[in-house]
């Protein structure tokens, strides 16, 4: 069964950065994703990538802020995020776009305090 290790989180303040990584256990050439949930909110998709990285897409709330990217070789997803802000604080997931039954990893925190 595949599985998805998200990290990198943390706590930083407004207007820094984080850089996260999700790890697919098993290789892919799926298009992949990040998602974020925030408390008391549904998960939202952040960001989008195809299977080469030719292609990428993004949220309006966090267009020009994050960057999403990944590594075949390593089977790893990134999401470079600058200039982040406190409504950036959720749970990040990553998984497949669109989503395909992948079971969801447990996440990485990311709070950003003003």
């Amino acid at each position: 069964q595949v599985q998805l290790v998200e990290s990198g989180g943390g706590l930083v303040q407004a207007g820094g950065s984080l850089r996260l990584s999700c790890r697919r256990s098993i290789f892919s050439i799926s298009a992949m994703a990040w998602y974020r949930q925030a408390p008391g909110k549904q998960r939202e998709l952040v960001a989008t990538i195809t299977s080469s990285g030719g292609s990428t897409n993004y949220a309006d709330s966090v267009k020009g802020r994050f960057t999403i990217s990944r590594d075949n070789a390593k089977n790893t997803v990134y999401l470079q995020m600058n200039s982040l802000k406190p409504e950036d604080t959720a749970v990040y997931y990553c998984n497949t776009s669109p989503i395909t039954g992948v079971k969801w990893g447990q996440g990485t925190q990311v709070t950003v305090s003003s």
